[in-house]
């Protein structure tokens, strides 16, 4: 039986340099404030308030470190709560998706596209992939045993890569939908 680290990925933000500066004031940059599972990966003290046609979400943590492009991870839930469309998406899988306005304490930022629901994904290294014959872009199954939502979740793509960690990351939507808690471990499926 192969295994994986649940987690569950609360709404966030990318930024660029330049929109950090935009938000925060010239020279700003990321304040470390814990380091997340995927190394060099770090929730920073920042926070930005993501502005929809409805309503806004305000305290949103910005990650670091800085992207070569602007990206907003929401849950479908959010997405809907402030006007925005849903566009489930790979990470980086941006173009011709929705955009928004990030208000910052310096500013505001328009992106005209980057808003994704993210795909729910498996970060997994070579030896790992190797190991239980899974290949970048496979797609699996997950199941999901928790002590009342038992759950298999499906089109879930493998990214593998030596830079990453093995976990499996989900929003908030669905990690409540299976009732997960901090230390779900989950069973990769291959086919179902």
């Amino acid at each position: 039986m192969a295994e994986i680290l649940i987690e569950t990925s609360a709404r966030h933000v990318h930024v660029t340099q330049e929109t950090l500066e935009a938000l925060f004031g010239k020279g700003a940059e990321l304040t470390k404030k814990k380091d997340l599972s995927q190394p060099g990966q770090f929730a920073s003290e920042q926070r930005v308030t993501v502005v929809g046609p409805k309503k806004e979400l305000a305290n949103v943590s910005i990650l670091g470190p800085c992207r070569p492009a602007d990206q907003v991870e929401l849950s479908a839930t959010d997405a809907r709560s402030i006007g925005l469309g849903i566009d489930i998406r790979e990470s980086g899988d941006i173009a011709g998706t929705g955009g928004c306005t990030l208000r910052g304490p310096a500013g505001e930022v328009t992106i005209k596209e980057g808003v994704i629901v993210a795909k729910r994904h498996i970060h997994m290294i070579p030896e790992t992939a190797e190991k239980l014959g899974i290949k970048n872009k496979d797609i699996v199954w997950v199941k999901c045993v928790t002590k009342e939502r038992t759950a298999i979740l499906g089109d879930v793509v493998v990214r593998v890569s030596d830079k990453f960690a093995d976990a499996m990351h989900i929003d908030t939507d669905e990690s409540n939908a299976i009732g997960a808690t901090p230390g779900l471990m989950g069973e990769i499926i291959k086919e179902l």
